[in-house]
């Protein structure tokens, strides 16, 4: 008997994100094989005799390889498991979902995609930017920061820089000045805002808003550093009103008397 794997969104950080029906894989699953930056909270919820299996990834370091977590996922659930693939955000927004799919298919595996919420939606909303607005913002892109320095696509700058309102970026703090490089030279206003959010709807989530011309200092100041979503477009305006997160973890915050 074949077993099933299901893909499942965990969320961009914060365990209450997470959906219902994930929640209720991860619970009668056999087998969870899960990355770095899924909470280990929702892990407190499998069963006691489910095998955890970490594959946690790290930027220029993989714990497993891509090709290893394919191959367990169908050795597992041709044992009859279910089994759950646990991905921070959403498996299939560059989580390498799709490939994992495919791996499946190929082999006759049944699968099911749970989706979750992405980073660049769930961490935008936290720190009080919307990453569309009906008169700041009718369109955003997610992009990865992994492909600011690929020569293939670098026709995608000038439609960024000129055709998008709003730009979520994964992965690009390492790329933030590339980054920037490429929408100024294609055409993007130095004086547009962004803002790298930190942690996003974790607890220690920390904000650090500028322009395109003055983030990167200000970004090595405040030491800010992976994981991180990076925000471009007029909506991050909004942030400094709407930051009701970070103002939140604040007004919880102990006083300490002298």
């Amino acid at each position: 008997m074949v077993g099933k794997v299901y893909l499942v969104g965990a969320g961009p950080g914060d365990p209450d994100l997470i959906t219902v029906k994930g929640l209720r894989c991860i619970e009668q699953a056999d087998v969870i094989l899960y990355d770095r930056l899924v909470n280990p909270e929702l892990l407190k919820h499998a069963k006691n005799e489910a095998q955890l299996v970490y594959c946690g990834k790290l930027p220029h370091y993989h714990t497993m390889k891509q090709e290893t977590i394919n191959r367990f996922l169908v050795k597992y659930a041709k044992k009859g498991l279910q089994v759950v693939r646990l991905k921070g955000g959403d498996p299939f927004v560059f989580g390498r979902g799709g490939e994992e799919a495919e791996e499946c298919a190929k082999h006759d595996v049944p699968f099911e995609i749970v989706p979750g919420i992405t980073a660049g939606i769930a961490a935008s909303a936290y720190a009080g930017i919307p990453v569309t607005h009906r008169t700041l913002s009718k369109s955003f892109a997610f992009i990865t920061g992994h492909q600011a320095g690929d020569e293939a696509a670098e026709h995608q700058w000038a439609h960024l820089a000129n055709g998008v309102d709003t730009i979520c970026v994964y992965m690009g703090v390492s790329q933030l000045s590339t980054i920037i490089n490429q929408l100024i030279r294609h055409g993007k206003s130095p004086q547009t805002p962004i803002a790298l959010i930190h942690w996003g709807t974790l607890g220690v989530q920390r904000t650090v808003t500028g322009t395109l011309e003055t983030i990167v200092g200000l970004v090595q100041e405040a030491q800010i550093s992976n994981p991180s979503m990076i925000v471009i477009g007029e909506v991050v305006r909004l942030h400094e009103k709407l930051n009701w997160f970070e103002d939140e973890i604040v007004a919880k915050m102990p006083v300490v008397h002298g």
